[in-house]
């Protein structure tokens, strides 16, 4: 099996091709170290293809839809903070797995933050562990 390993950080966007020499030709990309800054809004949007792991304070009552660009295998993180005010909601798209099937309670505090890890089991299911409460 060919591999090809491609690290470093960029920023921008771009497009690598890689030409296999056949169909066993293993790929892999890592992300860049960093947490990148997901926009508050009535509806969160994620794109996977722009890092592993993301940061979002909520302002008022939200949904995280579901992300784009899933990769099966792919791991990270999502920190939600709550604004000074506190006691924010969040709903998750069908996308998002939670063990017995129920979307967590969030820590409804100012200024608490939980954390979702996951994992991309394939491009319609996401298996995520909810961790709340972090100082």
């Amino acid at each position: 099996m060919s591999k090809v390993k491609i690290q470093g950080s960029a920023t921008g966007t771009g497009t690598i091709t890689v030409v296999a020499p056949d169909i066993n030709t293993d790929v892999s990309i890592t992300l860049p170290g960093n947490i990148s800054t997901l926009s508050d809004a009535a509806t969160i949007a994620t794109d996977l293809s722009v890092n592993s792991t993301f940061t979002v304070t909520l302002g008022g009552n939200r949904t995280m839809a579901n992300p784009t660009n899933l990769i099966p295998g792919q791991t990270g993180s999502i920190f939600i903070v709550q604004d000074g005010t506190g006691s924010r909601t969040l709903a998750w798209g069908s996308y998002w797995n939670f063990i017995d099937g129920t979307a967590p309670t969030l820590t409804t505090t100012a200024g608490a933050v939980d954390r979702v890890d996951y994992v991309v089991r394939t491009t319609g299911s996401i298996h995520t562990v909810f961790t709340g409460n972090y100082s």
